[in-house]
Parts: structure tokens; C-alpha cells; sequence
């Protein structure tokens, strides 16, 4: 029996073939800047993955007829149910020309055109895809006929089948293109993917099963396919939700599209790509859930005509220096009043900023921060900064919610530092980096649910090094900041160390070294002296 790839390998073996590609785009000419060509490879594994996910669609229901009695191959047939083709799945019917094996099989001359091709087929021909490719991706490039050749012969080669059905493998490709080939690809331009481990806990955490879920900065679409697809673990319905998200950069935006259209996930993305303060595409909307991971520490992102907007109309206007309370004021405006749960990452440095020291202040006097998580270090690939998991809640009087009868959590905040999770290295990166695991999401989760929990005392729930529940009496106390480590206890375990009996057996092990090094000594002169040399000691 043929040994199953482990997940380890896969990654691996994805990476080798992105690699493969990353160098024929340096080696070739007319490959185009960064961007165009992290944009030509992300639309060829589009076309694949949607290309696969087409003839499987028809591979289903041909097996389906089958079953019926009917002849798949039988010409009434094929005009009945293959012509105009419609899946329950929401696959994509594709025309001849956009389908992958029409592709694969065009000869390397005609493969720029071929691609272009497909590409406005597609557009034409399923209006959730217009405006998700730009005109001329492939032809206005015009790379090379081998090297296109090659390219579409290692993306064939990516497959859900190899890689996984229900993994986000276009923001494993966006990521792996950010980390290889971005050097200008900064937080500020929103180029930035959120690692699926930390989705993960967001969405465990916070559970956002059914409703609306809002991104106010979506980038690929990573949040939302990741999030639906703890949905369907959870309890296998994704119609049940209806996800919001706003990008401002264009290509970002035509890539998030795409993905969640391949995905089969109901989306409004607004009309176009735009900035979410200059343009908020989303006024007067109130949503469930908000899912972020907005650009950290963000310059360049006011204007005068933001100075009274309605946003922070109870706050002051945040620094201009900096938009990350922007972005939390900005979210807190589009959650339901009453109910609205937003989970969402920020630099560190948003704990105890004293430029938005009054807005802070507003925010935990108003009752509106719930938790701080403080998480490892080295968990993004392009950036080892200090991050932290905010969560906001608009109810935190109790209730049921989800099943679990919450208690009153009002005017206390729980704190959470992971800076110690840091044993589950990933192999292969060249740069280090480590993930959270389930159990350590798990656990996460549970430590949060069981705070909110009826039964709780929150006067009394703290484990040091790990959690803490705190009143918003002491937090005023401490001015007003939100680090951690200000309220959890953190042991000194020097302290813990028995000095005496450290050092008896410190010189227990000194003894038993000693010890084999006579025997050591004694045995080579032994053999020395067996071979008819002796080892004679120099005179001190």
C-alpha cells in the first residue's frame, strides 16, 4: 500500500511547484512587475481550480443519468442536460473554450490568446464574474510562448484533489506570491494575508454561524472562505450566512471575486474597489458579525472631510498619524447595536497608544471591549510584529446565545497572553514561523465561552501566565491601558528554584563525569598498551 501523504509533505510539494513558476517569471521577459505577475498567476489557478471543479460537476452527473437508466454519451441527452449544463453545487457551466482541458491542450504559440479567451468567456458568460479579470491579462503581457507553456503545464499540476477540497488554496498561492516576490507589497498597499490558523480562532471564538458577516477590508477573501468553511464543519449550511466585505485595492478586489465565486459563497463586495473610510460602501448597514485584519498602524488614510464624520460623532476624531482606531470605530459603527460580535487584529501598539488614550478610555467606559489576546509572535509569514485579537460585543448584559446561557459580563474585560504558544514551529519556511493548532484554538475558545458562561465568577477567573478577568475599576487604575501584562501574573520562577539541592545534584553529575573520564583514560590506555605502545605521562 502506497504511504499517504502526510500534510507536510503537500505544502511542500505546493511550494516546489510555485517555486518552479517564480523563477520561470524572473527568467522571462515581459513578465511585468510584481503585481502583474502575482495577478497572471493567481487567474491560471483560477482557471484551473474552476476548470477542475467543472468536470467534476459533470464527472457527478454523469454517474447521476447512470443511475437513472439514462446514456450520458446518447445525443438527445447531452442537449438536454450537457449543452447547458446547471449544478446544484453552483458550479460554473463552462464554455468549451474557458474549461481547463481546452487549455492545457492548446499549443504553446496560441496560448496567450487562448487564455485571454476564456478569461472574457467567462465574463460573458456568468455576470457574478464580471469585472473580475482585467482585459488583456495574458496577450497585452505577451510572455513568451515556451515559458507560458511551462507555467500552465506546473499550475495543471495544482490540484484540490492533491491539496485539499475545503482549503483556501488561492490565499495559499496569494501568500506564498506575497512572500517570495514583495518587497514593495506593504500592510499600507493591503497586501496582506491572515494565516488560516488565525482565522480559524477568530471564527471559533467568536462564532459567527448565521446571519451577516462584514470585512471592511477583505483583501483575497481569505476571512470569509475560511470562516464558512468552520460554518460547514460546524453544521454543514453556509446559506445561512451572507457575507459583506470592502477592498480598496483594485486587483485585491477582482482576486477576492474570484475566490469566493469559485467557492460558491454568496458575497456583495460592492460595486467596485474603494477606500472604506473615504467611501464607505456600507453606510447605515448594521451587521452580526465583523471579521477583520485591518492594514496595522496605517498612515495616509484621512482627509479633512473626515474630521466630523458620523462614525466617531461620541469619540474624538482619531490621530491622523494612525488609523487603528479608526478601524475599530469604523467597525463598532457597523455592528448591530444590540448584538452586533466583532473579532479582529491590531498591532500591539493599539493597547496603550496615548495619542488615542480619550477614544480608549470611551470605548471600555462605554462597555464595548470584551476580550484581549495577545498571540505569538513569527504566526505571519510576511512580518514578525506583535499582534493582538480584539474583541468587541454590543451585548455583554447575558442572554442565550449559540446555545449557552451567557451571564453579565458588564464592566469587565478578559485578558489572554499566548506570547508562550510558540512549540509548533512550521517546517520548510525560510524564515521562522508558527501556528496555532486546534487544541490550542480549542483552547482559546473554551477559556472565552466558559469567562462568558452563566456559573462564572469573573472576580475569580485567572490562571497566571495565561488569563484574567478584570473589572474596568482596576483597568482606570492602570490609565486606561489594555496591555496584558499589566493585569495577568506572571511568576517568577527563579524564585521557585531550591538552591541547595540544585546544586547537590549540579555536583552529583560533575562526580559521574569525572568519573567516566578515568574510565575513559584508563580504557585508551589499556588499547595502547595492547598494540605494544604505552602512553607515558609527562612529568608535572
Amino acid at each position: 500500500m502506497a504511504k499517504k501523504a502526510s500534510k507536510k509533505e503537500d505544502v511542500l510539494n505546493l511550494e516546489a511547484i510555485l517555486f518552479k513558476c517564480r523563477d520561470i517569471l524572473r527568467q522571462a521577459k515581459n513578465s511585468g512587475s510584481f503585481f502583474e505577475k502575482r495577478d497572471m498567476m493567481l487567474t491560471l489557478v483560477f482557471l484551473r481550480f474552476m476548470g477542475e471543479k467543472y468536470e467534476d460537476g459533470v464527472a457527478s452527473l454523469r454517474q447521476r443519468l447512470i443511475e437513472e437508466g439514462l446514456n450520458p454519451d446518447n445525443e438527445e441527452i447531452i442537449k438536454a442536460f450537457f449543452d447547458d449544463a446547471t449544478f446544484a453545487d453552483g458550479t460554473f457551466d463552462l464554455p468549451v473554450e474557458a474549461r481547463w482541458s481546452t487549455i492545457i491542450n492548446t499549443a504553446a504559440p496560441q496560448l496567450n490568446v487562448a487564455l485571454d479567451t476564456a478569461l472574457r468567456s467567462i465574463g460573458e458568460t456568468n455576470p457574478t464574474l464580471k469585472g473580475c479579470f482585467v482585459e488583456g491579462t495574458f496577450t497585452q503581457r505577451n510572455l513568451g510562448a515556451n515559458d507560458m507553456k511551462k507555467i500552465v503545464d506546473e499550475v495543471n499540476k495544482i490540484s484540490h484533489k492533491t491539496f485539499g477540497e475545503e482549503k483556501d488554496l488561492i490565499g495559499r498561492v496569494y501568500e506564498y506570491f506575497l512572500k517570495e516576490f514583495a518587497v514593495n507589497a506593504t500592510k499600507e498597499e493591503g497586501e496582506f494575508y491572515t494565516p488560516h490558523d488565525v482565522v480559524q480562532l477568530i471564527a471559533t471564538v467568536i462564532e459567527p454561524f448565521d446571519g451577516t458577516l462584514y470585512d471592511p477590508c477583505c483583501g483575497s477573501g481569505g476571512m470569509f472562505i475560511q470562516s464558512t468553511d468552520l460554518v460547514k464543519a460546524k453544521q454543514g449550511d453556509i446559506s445561512r450566512i451572507n457575507v459583506y466585505g470592502q477592498e480598496k485595492e483594485a486587483a485585491t478586489y477582482r482576486l477576492a471575486k474570484m475566490n469566493l465565486a469559485l467557492r460558491g459563497i454568496s458575497h456583495n463586495l460592492g460595486s467596485e474597489s474603494d477606500s472604506t473610510f473615504t467611501n464607505d460602501l456600507y453606510k447605515g448597514l448594521y451587521f452580526d458579525y465583523i471579521m477583520a485584519n485591518p492594514p496595522f498602524n496605517l498612515k495616509g488614510w484621512y482627509n479633512d472631510n473626515l474630521k466630523k464624520d458620523s462614525r466617531w460623532t461620541d469619540y474624538e476624531t482619531p490621530p491622523e498619524s494612525n488609523a487603528n482606531y479608526a478601524w475599530i470605530l469604523h467597525m463598532l459603527s457597523h455592528l448591530k447595536p444590540r448584538s452586533g460580535v466583532a473579532g479582529f487584529l491590531l498591532a500591539n501598539g493599539a493597547l496603550g497608544d496615548t495619542d488615542a488614550l480619550e477614544i480608549r478610555k470611551e470605548l471600555i467606559k462605554n462597555d464595548k471591549v470584551e476580550a484581549i489576546i495577545i498571540l505569538p509572535r513569527e504566526l505571519f509569514i510576511t512580518t514578525d510584529i506583535s499582534v493582538t485579537f480584539w474583541i468587541l460585543n454590543q451585548n455583554k448584559k447575558g442572554g442565550m446565545y449559540h446555545g449557552r446561557q451567557l451571564r453579565n459580563r458588564e464592566h469587565e474585560i478578559l485578558f489572554m497572553d499566548l506570547r508562550q504558544w510558540t512549540e509548533n514551529p512550521v517546517k520548510g519556511e525560510q524564515k521562522k514561523k508558527v501556528r496555532l493548532i486546534t487544541e490550542q484554538i480549542q483552547r482559546v475558545a473554551d477559556i472565552y465561552h466558559q469567562w462568558q458562561s452563566e456559573g462564572t465568577d469573573g472576580n475569580n477567573f485567572a490562571v497566571p501566565e495565561l488569563y484574567r478577568s478584570v473589572s474596568i475599576d482596576e483597568i482606570e487604575q492602570n490609565n486606561w491601558t489594555l496591555v496584558p501584562s499589566k493585569y495577568i501574573e506572571f511568576i517568577d520562577h527563579d524564585l521557585e528554584i531550591d538552591y541547595p539541592k540544585e546544586m547537590a545534584r549540579i555536583q552529583q553529575e560533575m562526580k559521574e563525569l569525572m568519573q567516566r573520564e578515568k574510565e575513559s583514560q584508563k580504557m585508551l590506555e589499556e588499547a595502547f598498551k595492547g598494540i605494544g605502545y604505552s602512553i607515558n605521562k609527562e612529568k608535572v
